[in-house]
């Protein structure tokens, strides 16, 4: 709690000293927290809970639609994801570091190092999709517009993730940061795609069975 207060109400001394070096030389900054430079900084974990906790509030008090769909199905499963989603972006967290691990055959940094890497990665993606919240809110009854959003944010998301690898990974050819983290973006989506898939099922046999 003292964690929270201190950084919140200290702009060059916690959340805001770290997402103002998050948004200047991202790479470069994870790097050095790594190797023990962590003056100032907001912890990682605790910051990307926070922006979660605070996106999911602001998601169910402004009511936005996230999605262009007449799936009842789909508007249902997302529902149950902003339910706990604080504990969602938790969980895909180190799900993120065993894709980058996997694509960029990383040895210098250990799993743990790799999760902090994400767990920053992840506050720079929360703070815009937190922005950008008002925009949804404003246009709730334009399908194609609320479609459009997403679009954007998709190609913000992987434009944030390849600057900070860029940087992160400065000791390997440009040309090669980009397939890989295009390569682990790939490995992502299909390893929460197949955990999520897992977890419908799973809960809807439970449903099944109880009724």
């Amino acid at each position: 709690m003292e964690d929270i207060e201190h950084g919140i109400f200290h702009y060059d001394n916690g959340i805001g000293y770290s997402l103002k070096r998050l948004y200047k030389k991202p790479g470069v900054e994870i790097r050095n927290y790594i190797s023990g430079k962590r003056v100032g900084h907001f912890r990682p974990i605790s910051l990307t809970i926070i922006l979660a906790t605070v996106y999911a509030l602001l998601y169910h008090l402004l009511g936005v639609t996230l999605i262009n769909s007449d799936n009842k199905g789909s508007i249902v499963h997302l529902e149950r994801i902003m339910k706990y989603y604080s504990w969602y972006v938790f969980f895909t967290i180190p799900v993120f570091a065993f894709a980058t691990k996997i694509a960029f055959r990383v040895k210098k940094y250990n799993f743990s190092e790799l999760i902090i890497f994400e767990a920053f990665k992840s506050t720079q993606r929360l703070l815009v999709h937190i922005l950008f919240l008002p925009l949804f809110y404003a246009f709730v009854s334009t399908p194609k517009l609320i479609t459009l959003l997403n679009y954007i944010l998709i190609v913000i998301d992987i434009t944030l993730i390849l600057w900070t690898n860029i940087q992160f990974f400065d000791h390997k050819k440009k040309l090669t940061v980009w397939s890989s983290t295009l390569l682990a973006y790939f490995i992502y989506i299909i390893c929460i795609f197949t955990l999520l898939v897992l977890i419908i099922v799973i809960s809807n046999y439970f449903s099944i069975a109880l009724l």
